[in-house]
């Protein structure tokens, strides 16, 4: 079982607290003003999600590489995609679709109720909840499978958020948004994708756009 001692957590030096705060001031110039999302971005040890050659780096606004041809999402679309989740009030039960590195699900965990987090790479979902167990976030519950079949048997969602880029948005991802919910998802090939929000009414589904952005493609199947 995977421990951490409270030095660990905290960081020193490019790790340390004042790095953190570093980062939200810059995500704050860039336009991120959800105060909740900049307190939750500065209290998550981004470095612990990456690899410790990189740990150094973890607070800079890039993403970095995580293995098995994956990446961590910059901390900016993290907060940004975060902030819209979160724009029409409090949010209880989400699916994120992609666990990756486990960092993104790490911050919702600490501004809603639940999180469930499918991922299609095996070895990505062990270390993600490994790192969610030894810091105590209880209230993400993970799955290995394909990322478009979601997780039908706890949904419908109030919030789904995606964090790699399809062409299209899988319809049954969209069959388990609860009516009033919103899905957070960037869509598009690889040299052109956007930041799309897509709620459902009762009436269908309404789409906006938002940031342009640059994700890993969303891929089929299991490994």
């Amino acid at each position: 079982m995977l421990t951490l001692s409270p030095e660990e957590i905290s960081g020193i030096g490019m790790t340390s607290q004042r790095t953190r705060n570093r980062m939200t001031s810059r995500l704050r110039e860039s336009g991120i003003v959800d105060e909740r999302v900049l307190y939750t971005m500065a209290t998550v040890p981004r470095h612990l999600f990456v690899d410790e050659a990189m740990a150094s780096r973890a607070y800079e606004d890039v993403s970095l590489p995580i293995g098995e041809g994956q990446t961590i999402s910059q901390p900016y679309a993290v907060a940004r995609m975060t902030e819209l989740l979160l724009s029409d009030g409090g949010v209880n039960k989400v699916l994120e679709v992609g666990t990756g590195s486990g960092y993104q699900a790490a911050v919702l965990s600490r501004l809603v109720d639940t999180v469930f987090s499918v991922e299609r790479v095996q070895s990505l979902l062990t270390r993600a909840r490994r790192k969610f167990r030894a810091l105590g976030y209880h209230n993400i519950h993970v799955r290995y499978t394909d990322g478009s079949w979601g997780w039908a048997s706890h949904g419908p969602f109030d919030a789904i958020m995606v964090t790699a880029a399809p062409h299209t948005v899988p319809a049954p991802l969209l069959n388990q948004l609860a009516v009033g919910g919103k899905m957070i998802i960037p869509v598009g090939r690889e040299d052109s994708q956007t930041l799309t929000v897509i709620r459902r009414t009762r009436q269908g589904f309404e789409e906006s756009q938002h940031n342009d952005v640059r994700f890993v493609p969303f891929l089929a199947g299991k490994t």
